[in-house]
């Protein structure tokens, strides 16, 4: 396994980590043909919607529906980059049409989007230039919750402390 860029662990709820069954993850992506495979078996109701996904630390793009958990299609392992994905069929072939770094259970920084693309490019998908949405997490150091900023106000929503402007959710990692 090589770790390229910040990973991420899953700072969720304890209970959906303990949740998980080992080898349920999101199906894994590795070139263009595992993408046409994996698109051609999904209804067009499960088009119409963004999916789960994360990037494995091995680089790995994994895809799950969207209703599943981000710990889940990770095998509760670390990643490099998670959030919600959708495709839009066009006359070269499949596109990302949105992309974003929407993850509540991993709360990975704006700047995971470069292994995302390292993972999408790797299945020769044509993707956007960045996030199409941003979703930027910080851990409030008073009251240690995590928050979503919304239109740049670094205020914690549970306690009203100041929010550090720099990505903090898990220093550990």
């Amino acid at each position: 396994m090589r770790v390229r860029g910040r990973s991420y662990r899953y700072v969720g709820p304890v209970e959906l980590k303990a949740a998980v069954r080992p080898g349920s993850g999101g199906c894994r992506i590795r070139s263009a043909a595992d993408f046409v495979s994996w698109v051609a078996e999904r209804s067009p109701m499960e088009l119409a919607e963004p999916f789960t996904f994360v990037v494995g630390t091995d680089g790995v793009l994994r895809l799950a529906p969207r209703r599943s958990e981000h710990v889940d299609c990770a095998d509760a392992a670390m990643v490099l980059g998670a959030g919600e994905i959708s495709f839009t069929r066009e006359a070269g072939g499949w596109t990302v049409d949105e992309v974003s770094n929407h993850s509540t259970g991993y709360c990975p920084d704006v700047s995971s989007w470069s292994e995302v693309a390292r993972a999408l490019d790797s299945v020769e998908l044509e993707r956007p230039t960045g996030f199409t949405h941003e979703v930027v997490f910080r851990r409030c150091p008073d009251c240690q919750e995590h928050n979503v900023v919304r239109e740049e106000d670094f205020v914690c929503v549970f306690c009203g402390s100041d929010l550090p402007e720099e990505w903090n959710v898990d220093l550990s990692a």
